[in-house]
């Protein structure tokens, strides 16, 4: 299983953090660590350092606020800015409540999915695309770790059809162009019996937020 930083590591983008320079930390959900990292590099964001909680959190959102509050506790002297790389991702406005207590600010959104689709029209097609199954670049990468593994799906395939009987399609939303994980993620749609859309997405409404910084 790739292994991203968690809380114990800063994956730098060049200086170590100082305060009152200028500095901003991206505290981020760790399936986000590769795009964020992309866009640091690619646009010489120096000024920008990255550390990241858990991606496993993904599927217990239950503890992404407290421990986004406790990260920005840990880390608050050290910079002047602070920005939560994480959507509300299913903590029914938990992250957002813990967030305007904390004075930071997060990026906008239900869910990551979202916001690489872009949140304007993610709102407009969700109505006629609740039978789909999304998948991002991470999550084709890491799809028996953070999918099949903890659905039990490894153990009891029989649970295939409760889980995925009423989706109609898996819809991966590609941040980069990798045909290589574009034939993965087929793979994927097929296992879970599911008919198979690729969209473009890039990085979506985070590169928005992340240059607003």
């Amino acid at each position: 299983m790739t292994q991203f930083p968690n809380d114990n590591t800063l994956a730098q983008s060049g200086l170590a953090p100082t305060g009152t320079t200028g500095r901003i930390l991206l505290l981020a959900c760790g399936a986000l660590a590769r795009e964020i990292l992309d866009l640091i590099k690619l646009n010489d964001w120096s000024h920008m350092d990255l550390t990241c909680l858990p991606a496993i959190f993904h599927i217990h959102p239950e503890k992404i606020a407290p421990a986004v509050r406790d990260a920005v506790a840990k880390h608050r002297d050290s910079y002047d800015d602070i920005f939560v790389v994480y959507a509300d991702c299913g903590t029914g406005g938990q992250l957002q409540t813990t967030c305007d207590a904390l004075g930071v600010k997060m990026i906008a959104g239900p869910h990551c999915y979202s916001f690489f689709e872009g949140n304007e029209r993610f709102a407009k097609i969700a109505e006629d695309e609740f039978t789909a199954f999304y998948l991002t670049d991470f999550l084709v990468r890491q799809f028996d770790a953070f999918i099949i593994k903890p659905m039990g799906l490894d153990r009891h395939p029989e649970l295939m059809e409760m889980y995925f009987g009423n989706y109609e399609k898996l819809v991966y939303q590609a941040q980069i162009d990798d045909p290589a994980l574009t034939e993965k993620a087929k793979i994927c749609a097929d296992r879970l019996g599911l008919e198979f859309e690729r969209r473009f997405t890039g990085y979506g409404d985070m590169a928005t937020a992340l240059a607003a910084l």
